[in-house]
């Protein structure tokens, strides 16, 4: 008499890499889109700035075209900060609190996939708003120039540059400390940045300094392609690039669990 096999179907075990980290990614882009503050930031804020700001003579913008044409590259380079540096850093930094990256982290999905599939959500939740803020500026009477090619590059560049800075405040600070860190830098990069006052505006000696930012160098960059059809700017691609191997490295360097 032979004794019984028992087959287990599916078979117990981790699900591969892949499908573990298209599985995160899209629970992590459900929960960024569920939560109502950081839709509000990521979403609602630059819509606003970009409807209020072209339709209303608050502030002198400059170049050739309509306000809009100003306005829709700063505006987009908002969208990159809000998402990958503001929200990614807020939502990390509380996660990062309760012992939700301890435990994820203890679970058969590797750390770095986690990392991976965070900055996976910050792509989708971007394309998002760079679809809506162009409809929105299109309908405003944009006219954009460039290559394509040149504006995603000065966005992922954006954005590997505020998901390091995001991620090395979240990993490192006490989460009310990132709350409230996270929200100045916004305010005051929107303010200081060239998103929607001109760096011009400001005293040369503030001005050399503010042209190091990545802000300042994303929204400069995307406006000089998309407003005034120059080629690719290196300058404003070298400072986004020094930016995102800095912060990238010190947030894989300092990035504590728990």
């Amino acid at each position: 008499m032979t004794a019984a096999t028992t087959d287990y179907s599916p078979a117990p075990g981790p699900a591969p890499v892949g499908r573990m980290l298209l599985a995160q990614t899209a629970f992590e882009t459900r929960m960024l889109l569920r939560n109502g503050e950081q839709l509000l930031l990521t979403v609602v804020i630059p819509t606003v700035l970009l409807v209020l700001f072209s339709a209303v003579d608050v502030v002198a913008v400059e170049g050739p075209g309509q306000r809009v044409d100003f306005l829709a590259p700063g505006l987009l380079a908002l969208a990159v900060m809000s998402t990958a540096f503001t929200g990614q850093a807020i939502a990390t930094g509380f996660e990062r609190r309760y012992g939700v990256l301890k435990r994820l982290g203890a679970s058969p999905l590797p750390r770095w996939a986690l990392l991976t599939a965070k900055t996976g959500c910050v792509l989708v939740t971007e394309a998002l708003q760079v679809a809506l803020l162009s409809v929105i500026a299109l309908a405003l009477g944009w006219s954009p120039h460039g290559d394509p090619l040149t504006v995603a590059a000065l966005l992922v560049l954006g954005t590997a540059a505020f998901s390091g800075l995001g991620l090395l405040m979240a990993g490192t600070l006490k989460a009310e400390a990132t709350l409230a860190g996270a929200n100045l830098v916004f305010v005051l990069l929107l303010l200081g940045g060239g998103v929607i006052v001109p760096l011009t505006r400001f005293p040369e000696a503030v001005r050399s300094v503010l042209e190091l930012l990545p802000i300042s160098a994303l929204s400069d960059g995307l406006r000089s392609v998309l407003q005034n059809g120059a080629g690719v700017p290196w300058a404003d691609l070298g400072v986004l690039a020094g930016w995102s191997v800095l912060g990238l490295a010190a947030a894989a360097r300092f990035f504590r669990w728990e």
